[in-house]
């Protein structure tokens, strides 16, 4: 059986580029700007706040909770949906090491370097 592409990369690699997938839409950039600015949110105010249609927002909040970004519980016939702490903290040092990882530009390398 052949190798895969994702065999070919690092879990490191394979999950920043998962999560990088998952932030990769305006719509869900925006959803979680909301859910931080806010810290919980009923999933009715963001119809409100963002003005796309309750199915689209419903699809968003899917895909950032099936990648851990943000949990949700249930009360009553509304959704809670704030940002999952745990998995923040991961995702923030996953990207800070690559961030981090860029050594101080060569003074002597000019723009076609």
């Amino acid at each position: 059986m052949g190798v895969t592409k994702s065999d070919l990369f690092s879990k490191t690699q394979n999950e920043l580029a998962a999560i990088a997938k998952v932030l990769a839409h305006p719509a869900r950039v925006a959803i979680l700007q909301y859910l931080l600015k806010s810290n919980t949110c009923i999933n009715g105010h963001l119809v409100e706040e963002l003005g796309l249609a309750q199915a689209t927002i419903s699809q968003h909040l899917k895909e950032l909770k099936n990648s851990g970004i943000i949990q949700g519980t249930i009360e009553g016939v509304s959704v809670s949906y704030c940002i999952n702490p745990g998995r923040w903290e991961e995702i923030k040092g996953i990207f800070n090491t690559l961030f981090e990882s860029y050594p101080t530009p060569d003074p002597n390398c000019g723009p076609n370097c």
